[in-house]
């Protein structure tokens, strides 16, 4: 597949993977826009797929093998060169890719933080004892019922819009949601609140797109370069380092969120619990320069923290 003009060392056509789901497409056609910028002669087509995560619908994630069955279809497009590169929720993405590809580009993050949505209720302090809160995530499932320990977390699954519908349906009292998602899709006023972090610490990468390439393609990395957010890579890999040392995936009751403070120092929390809700180790730790060797550093030293508080137990690790 060719993608430059020898003439101009810029692309000629490139190729973006994505999920098919109205999430996943904006944030194709979102990538699209940006590379037309920067490219305005180029011609940039989306290539939209269906993943095994999206076709299987009757089991949570945690047991058809987790978040990476939304990227590894797009992954064979780019080896097979359909694609030149795959456009992910960076809290799909596996906290280690093979050899062949690589993840150059972390865009600037949307609100990291989850949210709440209820047609009756304003927020979680206000639901009833009982109610019915639905939850794709292990996370948000875990946080919830060790603060909320008498509502009923319940899973669902699907789309956002499918969702909303089984809200709207009313077999939930509420659901929790990623604030981004919603937003991005022009759904901002379903949001009756937008969960703080303390109540529901965000997933690693939650509210920013990454976008894949295979590892070889250092001239697409090169033309990709300029949408690349400095400051919301080094916390995403901070955030990412703590997952990876603990092995982390969708299976796992892990959080964590990383800003950079006014004198450009990360602050990372971190927080893994019984999926039960019934304990949590909570992590804070701070350290400076925002760089990526700071932050691989720091996201290491959280999850050595994690565990010194007993949460190997929750992770399956112990």
């Amino acid at each position: 597949m060719t993608a430059s003009s020898p003439q101009t060392d810029a692309p000629a056509r490139l190729v973006i993977a994505t999920r098919k789901s109205a999430l996943a497409m904006w944030q194709a056609e979102h990538v699209r826009d940006r590379l037309l910028e920067l490219y305005p002669a180029c011609s940039v087509e989306i290539f939209g797929m269906t993943t095994e995560g999206d076709r299987v619908l009757d089991r949570t994630l945690s047991d058809i093998g987790g978040k990476g069955l939304f990227v590894k279809e797009l992954e064979v497009a780019l080896l097979e060169g359909r694609a030149h590169l795959a456009v992910h929720s960076l809290k799909d993405v596996p906290m280690v890719l093979a050899p062949e590809f690589a993840l150059p580009i972390v865009m600037k993050r949307e609100d990291p933080r989850d949210a709440f949505v209820s047609n009756r209720f304003a927020s979680l302090d206000d639901l009833p004892d009982g109610s019915r809160v639905g939850t794709a995530s292990l996370r948000r499932a875990s946080q919830i019922r060790h603060r909320y320990p008498k509502l009923s977390v319940l899973p669902l699954r699907g789309n956002v819009q499918t969702r909303l519908a089984k809200l709207d349906a009313g077999d939930f009292e509420a659901i929790i949601l990623a604030a981004a998602g919603l937003k991005r899709l022009g759904l901002a006023k379903r949001i009756r609140a937008v969960v703080s972090v303390q109540a529901s610490l965000p997933a690693a990468g939650q509210g920013a797109l990454g976008i894949e390439t295979l590892a070889a393609s250092h001239d697409v990395a090169r033309w990709l370069s300029p949408l690349a957010d400095p400051a919301t890579t080094a916390e995403v890999m901070a955030e990412r380092a703590v997952s990876r040392a603990l092995g982390g995936n969708c299976r796992m009751p892990l959080a964590a969120y990383c800003e950079t403070g006014p004198d450009g120092v990360l602050q990372l929390r971190a927080r893994a619990g019984a999926e039960d809700g019934s304990g949590m180790a909570d992590v804070a730790l701070a350290e400076g320069p925002a760089d990526p060797a700071t932050a691989e550093r720091l996201g290491a030293r959280a999850a050595k923290d994690l565990l010194a508080q007993g949460a190997g137990r929750w992770l399956g690790l112990s």
